[in-house]
């Protein structure tokens, strides 16, 4: 039997908050490793300090839910300060963290820019959890708003549990600046990935973060984007891992940059060529064959007869 998500603030609302997140904290210390074959820069961390940086950031969003509830915003003012709120989430939950490790005596520049989808599913997931499943846009999921499963919202909580903690530690090295500061910080706090404990292997970790990023920025999430789907990070018993959801893309298309708009054009010509020039290719084969079997099989017969008459003689 599916459970849903309660659709409007009620005593229901409040429980099923209270459960995702006793669910969720559960979860958090069973994951151990990133299985999902993509960098974070989470992964630079130890498995305790990593989980310890979830639990900082479920604390905290529980008391920014309790205090945007007592504050009693309407939705649309959710909505339009929902970039400040994260921003201003980021900061706490990154000086807090830094604080925990007596490292926080220097201030830290935001070098992040988090990504526009994340924002979005951020959004959506304060509206789940502020106002219930009836106030998100019907055109946004695959779903009816009012049969929103509870497995959705607890994918999308977990997704930001990750996405958060991937954006702090990126702003964190990012600040850092240079792979032997880098070291030095995840060496003096204790906090290091054994992986990680050189300088060679955190410059190249680095770089091929760099080349991910760049792939994901101007391909594969042109490609979701255009698809409407969008990748999220999900805790699991294996491990931090990837899926797909749905998500209605359609008014933002326009806003992409010429690059990408470029890009987009590229995948409508290719899913309209591609299958056309197969079948023709597939056809040219196919005839390719059968002329081969034919021919190969009309001079089989012309040695055999040609055998034939000689033995004959």
């Amino acid at each position: 039997m599916v459970k849903y998500w309660p659709t409007q603030q009620s005593i229901y609302l409040n429980n099923s908050i209270v459960d995702l997140f006793i669910e969720t904290e559960k979860k958090i210390v069973l994951v151990k490793y990133n299985k999902s074959n993509q960098y974070l820069y989470l992964d630079m961390l130890s498995i305790i300090s990593r989980n310890k940086l979830f639990e900082y950031i479920i604390n905290d969003f529980k008391k920014l839910i309790l205090d945007l509830i007592e504050l009693d915003l309407k939705l649309n003012k959710i909505i339009n300060i929902s970039d400040k709120i994260r921003d201003i989430f980021i900061k706490r939950v990154s000086q807090k963290f830094l604080y925990k490790k007596k490292y926080n005596n220097r201030k830290w520049q935001n070098t992040n820019k988090y990504e526009r989808n994340n924002n979005d599913l951020m959004q959506y997931l304060l509206i789940y959890l502020i106002f219930g499943a009836s106030s998100i846009s019907h055109n946004t999921f695959v779903f009816t708003p009012i049969y929103t499963p509870y497995n959705h919202v607890k994918i999308l909580l977990e997704n930001f549990i990750i996405q958060i903690a991937n954006n702090i530690m990126k702003e964190i090295i990012n600040n850092l600046d240079y792979s032997s500061n880098i070291s030095i910080f995840l060496k003096n706090q204790n906090i290091c990935n054994k992986l990680y404990s050189s300088n060679r292997s955190i410059t190249l970790f680095l770089n091929n973060v760099k080349w991910q990023n760049f792939l994901q920025s101007y391909i594969y999430d042109v490609k979701c984007f255009y698809s409407e789907r969008q990748q999220i990070w999900l805790l699991s018993s294996q491990g931090i891992i990837t899926k797909y959801i749905h998500l209605s893309n359609i008014e933002k298309i326009k806003k992409l940059n010429q690059l990408k708009t470029i890009f987009l054009f590229w995948l409508e010509i290719k899913d309209l060529t591609i299958p056309k020039i197969e079948k023709i290719l597939i056809q040219i084969a196919k005839y390719f064959l059968y002329s081969s079997l034919n021919l190969l099989s009309n001079i089989f017969l012309i040695i055999i007869k040609i055998i034939v008459f000689y033995l004959s003689k």
